[in-house]
C-alpha cells in the first residue's frame, strides 16, 4: 500500500507542476490526479441545497465528480451501503433519514426520489453512525429548552423493507455533533468542548432512556471538536477542531490519534490525553481549515478527507502528501469547492 501512496503523491505533484487543467465535473479549485488499485468514492452532503456530491478516484484517471439532486434543502450526516449501492443522509430540512438506491450508476444532475424514508422525528440532525441495519443519528437541538443545561439526543432507527423505523431515543447530558462506532461502542464528540465520550455496548439499550457516557476524556490541543472517524484496520481515531466558532476561515485543524485503543484506555475518566507522544495535529493557513465539521480516513492510501464548512464558503479537502507522524501546516492535495459542506463518507 505504500507504493499506492507514492504513486498518488507523484501523480499530483507532476500535474500541479505542469500547470495542467484537470478534468472534473465540479467547480474545483485545485484537483489532483489519482492512481489507485481500486476505485475509491467519497460521498458528501451540504447545508446549502441538500444535494449529494460524489467524488470518484479511479485507477489511472483524474478525479471526477457528480451531483445528485435531492428534495432536501439542507443535509448533514451521510453514509453509503455497498450491498445495495445506496446513499443515505440525514435531512436537516425534513428532520428525517432518506436513502437513494443504485446511485453509483446515476449521472450528474439526476433528480432523486427517496427509496428509503424515515419519519420526521428529529429537530437538528447531524452525524450518522451505522451498525448493520441500525442507523444512529446525533441531534444537536436543545432538548429541554434551557440553554444552561447541556443535552442532546441520539435517535436509533432500524432499516427493514425500505423503511426506517424509530426504535428508541437516547437523551444525553451533553450537546452532540460527530459520532462513530468502534465495535459495539459508540464514540461521540462533546460539542462546544474538546472532549470525547464513549457509550460502551451502546445498542444494548433498546428503549427510550437518559444515559451518561461510560467515560469522557479531554483532547489536549483541541478548542472545539465536531468531526470524528475511527478506522479499525489501523486503530486510528481522527477528530476535527473548528477552533473559535466565530472564525470559519483559518483556525481549524484535525488531530490524528494512532494506537487509539491503548491511548484512550490509559486515560482515566475525566482526565486529558496529552498531545506530546499521543497525537499529531494538522493546522495552519496552508491547510484551508477554518470550520472542519466532518472527516473520513482511507488508511490503505493514507488519505484524510475533510468537509470544510467555512473557508472560502465551503470545501472538500484531502490530505495525503505529508508525514503522518509530524503533521503541521500542510497544503491539501485535493481541494474542491462545496458551499456549506457538512459531512463526508468514504466508500473504499
Amino acid at each position: 500500500m505504500n507504493m499506492i501512496k507514492k504513486n498518488l503523491t507523484s501523480a499530483i505533484c507532476l500535474m500541479l507542476s505542469a500547470g495542467l487543467c484537470l478534468t472534473s465535473c465540479s467547480d474545483d479549485d485545485d484537483n489532483g490526479g489519482n492512481i489507485v488499485d481500486e476505485s475509491v468514492s467519497l460521498y458528501a452532503s451540504n447545508n446549502l441545497d441538500g444535494n449529494i456530491s460524489v467524488y470518484d478516484f479511479e485507477a489511472g484517471e483524474n478525479v471526477s465528480s457528480k451531483t445528485l439532486i435531492t428534495t432536501s434543502t439542507a443535509a448533514d450526516g451521510i453514509y453509503f451501503d455497498d450491498d445495495t449501492n445506496s446513499a443515505f443522509q440525514a435531512s436537516r430540512s425534513g428532520n428525517n433519514l432518506e436513502g437513494f438506491a443504485n446511485v453509483d450508476v446515476l449521472q450528474s444532475g439526476t433528480d432523486l426520489l427517496a427509496d428509503f424514508i424515515g419519519t420526521s422525528d428529529m429537530e437538528s440532525p447531524r452525524e450518522v453512525a451505522v451498525k448493520g441495519n441500525t442507523f444512529v443519528v446525533a441531534d444537536n437541538a436543545d432538548v429541554d429548552g434551557n440553554d444552561s443545561t447541556l443535552d442532546g439526543r441520539l435517535f436509533v432507527y432500524n432499516l427493514a423493507s425500505g423503511t426506517f423505523t424509530l426504535q428508541n431515543v437516547i437523551t444525553t447530558d451533553f450537546k452532540l455533533w460527530g459520532i462513530t462506532f468502534k465495535g459495539n461502542d459508540l464514540y461521540a464528540v462533546v460539542d462546544t468542548t474538546n472532549q470525547l465520550a464513549v457509550f460502551t455496548n451502546f445498542l444494548s439499550t433498546s428503549t427510550d432512556a437518559t444515559l451518561s457516557a461510560s467515560k469522557t476524556i479531554s483532547i489536549e490541543g483541541i478548542e472545539r471538536t465536531h468531526g470524528i472517524t475511527y478506522d479499525s484496520d489501523s486503530d486510528t481515531m481522527i477528530m476535527t477542531d473548528i477552533g473559535d466558532a466565530d472564525n470559519g476561515q483559518d483556525d481549524g485543524g484535525f488531530h490524528i490519534i494512532t494506537n487509539f485503543t491503548n491511548k484512550f484506555n490509559s486515560v482515566a475518566d475525566g482526565d486529558m490525553l496529552a498531545v506530546a507522544g499521543n497525537q499529531v495535529r494538522v493546522s495552519g493557513a496552508s491547510t484551508l481549515l477554518g470550520n472542519p465539521v466532518d472527516v473520513a480516513y482511507d488508511s490503505d492510501n493514507d488519505v484524510i478527507y475533510i468537509a470544510e464548512a467555512g473557508n472560502g464558503g465551503g470545501r472538500i479537502l484531502a490530505f495525503s502528501d505529508f508525514d503522518f507522524s509530524t503533521g503541521g501546516d500542510i497544503t491539501p492535495t485535493f481541494n474542491s469547492a462545496l458551499t456549506s459542506a457538512s459531512a463526508v463518507y468514504l466508500d473504499d
